[in-house]
């Protein structure tokens, strides 16, 4: 694989510490990096896979099922980088924690998923139940959006049902058949997909959103401290080359992704991870190169609801 990543892997490891990570038992500074188990961890798994074979390494890589547990992590401060939504970034930045925004990497894994064969445009979603996994979490949202635009009054032509309130709740229930009609995120669509063979995707809503707004959707953030960017640049300039390049190996070489996706239980069959890998739109990009496409994705949730991301847009101080 890379062994461009391995090199990468090996600078972060000789650079200078900061005043604010945390230690392990030997006294040595661990660097921790909060991820989601998903398409976050999915594009970074060479570096992941990196770190596993470097008995010294000094970072740490928590992959995590839910974004609330690394919220949980941010807000206590031992994720000294975390990958989170970008709705979520915005909010806790706005509550004053002092993390940036580095890069997006994920670009949108939604889609409107079923085994409804009736739906071929937005209006046949009149009077259909969809189910969404919770209510004002970004799915719900940007879901609600794209009824709107599409002249679909979320409140009065269809019903949307948050009785299954995790992804996986919601998957596992669109694979069972107990919902015949979901808003689910990869790779989960591929699982289902696996799982039950009468479901498929309906509407990309990446691709609908694009369609709409003319950019794609900046789902996810990759956050760091703000000391540690004060401190050691150094250091979030080659994580963000690890990183990057990690992202763009998975994107050119699927198999060999997918079968470490299975080896670090992102996902439980390669089949699955190896069909999710293009649905995820992984593309590593720096914040600071697309700071108007980010405020604008999130002005779109300020528009619907300003509590959505922390009462008001975030200053040009969260890009960093």
């Amino acid at each position: 694989m890379g062994r461009r990543i391995y090199l990468f892997i090996l600078i972060i490891f000789f650079l200078a510490g900061c005043r604010n990570p945390g230690k392990n038992n030997d006294g040595k500074i661990i660097y921790k990096i909060a991820t989601l188990k998903g398409p976050s961890s999915m594009g970074m798994i060479g570096l992941i896979d990196s770190i596993g074979h470097t008995p010294d390494a000094n970072i740490q890589i928590d992959i995590l099922n839910e974004p609330i547990q690394v919220r949980r992590m941010v807000l206590d401060g031992t994720a000294d980088f975390a990958i989170l939504p970008t709705t979520m970034a915005a909010i806790l930045y706005n509550k004053g924690l002092k993390y940036r925004l580095i890069a997006i990497p994920v670009w949108g894994t939604l889609y409107l998923f079923g085994k409804d064969t009736t739906i071929t445009s937005w209006e046949d979603l009149k009077n259909k139940r969809v189910h969404v996994m919770a209510k004002g979490m970004t799915p719900d949202v940007l879901f609600r959006f794209l009824l709107q635009k599409n002249g679909i009054n979320p409140e009065k032509d269809i019903t949307l049902d948050y009785r299954f309130p995790t992804h996986v709740d919601l998957a596992n229930a669109v694979a069972a058949g107990q919902a015949d009609l979901g808003v689910i995120s990869e790779p989960l669509v591929s699982l289902v997909m696996h799982k039950n063979k009468d479901v498929h995707p309906i509407f990309d809503l990446n691709f609908e959103w694009h369609k709409l707004q003319g950019i794609p959707i900046a789902q996810t953030s990759f956050l760091g401290k703000e000391d540690i960017i004060r401190e050691n640049p150094q250091l979030v300039e080659q994580l963000v080359l690890a990183y990057g390049e990690s992202t763009r190996w998975v994107n050119q070489n699927p198999d060999s992704a997918a079968t470490l996706i299975v080896k670090y239980n992102i996902l439980p069959d390669k089949e699955v991870a190896f069909h999710s890998i293009p649905r995820s739109n992984l593309n590593f990009v720096r914040a600071n190169k697309i700071q108007s496409q980010i405020e604008e994705y999130l002005k779109v949730f300020y528009d619907m609801n300003p509590e959505i991301i922390g009462g008001k847009i975030p200053d040009e101080n969260f890009v960093y």
